[in-house]
């Protein structure tokens, strides 16, 4: 049952396999004693992936037990004053930016021309679903074993300047981002199939965020130019 640091919480994993493994390896937590505190415990059986499997025929076993520990985690993290934010997180100078959108929208192929315009200075944290999550009085991007279909993240934390909501624009433009649409936009891009009760908390945590984290609604083109339009705007 190894122990993994994830988005600076103590996570206990049974027995995971495959993709799953292979992608919580660099998370693995120095100290294993099994006596320490644990703050999540992911115990996906397999009873749950065959019925998942029986849904959707088209995805194999190891995908469902990915998918299905990495649900598990994020609908946790809420206890945690965290969220799951479908989004291509990057890292520049040590300070995060997260870029969401619909699938195919382009928020990967913006943070790759980050990554080569400012070279060693930026690196990606997750490409697809960082945990974001305050801890004190600030905000941070938290790389997760989860991420999207290249697999790109990293076991590191750091403060978050800003969430950008990606369009596809022909003109780079930036606006802060009207709060009420923002909601809207979190809600597309987080963990579904909450209870009552969960959902109230994530009401109560997407309210801690919003207080501290700067929102923006951001049409881009592919170019340099929408870099710097982004980066400009968002820059700590």
């Amino acid at each position: 049952m190894p122990i993994y640091d994830i988005a600076g919480l103590k996570v206990n994993m049974i027995n995971p396999k495959g993709r799953t493994k292979k992608q919580a390896q660099p998370y693995l937590a120095d100290n294993q004693d099994e006596n320490q505190h644990i703050d999540i415990v992911i115990d996906v059986d397999e009873k749950r992936v065959l019925r998942a499997m029986e849904e959707h025929p088209e995805l194999v076993q190891d995908d469902w037990e990915y998918m299905l520990t990495g649900s598990d985690f994020y609908t946790e993290l809420l206890r945690f004053n965290g969220i799951l934010l479908h989004s291509s997180c990057i890292v520049l100078d040590g300070v995060a930016y997260a870029f969401s959108a619909d699938s195919g929208t382009g928020k990967s192929t913006h943070t790759q021309l980050w990554l080569k315009h400012f070279g060693d200075r930026a690196h990606m944290l997750n490409d697809d679903k960082p945990a974001i999550r305050l801890i004190g009085d600030k905000v941070y991007a938290c790389g997760t074993p989860w991420s999207g279909k290249y697999d790109y993240s990293s076991p590191e934390i750091a403060e978050l300047a800003g969430i950008c909501f990606l369009e596809r624009s022909e003109e780079n433009w930036i606006r802060k981002a009207d709060t009420g649409k923002a909601v809207f936009n979190i809600f597309s891009q987080t963990v579904r199939k909450l209870n009552a009760e969960r959902m109230d908390r994530l009401f109560d945590v997407l309210e801690q965020i919003f207080a501290k984290v700067p929102l923006y609604e951001f049409g881009c083109n592919i170019s340099d130019d929408a870099v710097m339009v982004s980066y400009n705007a968002m820059k700590k």
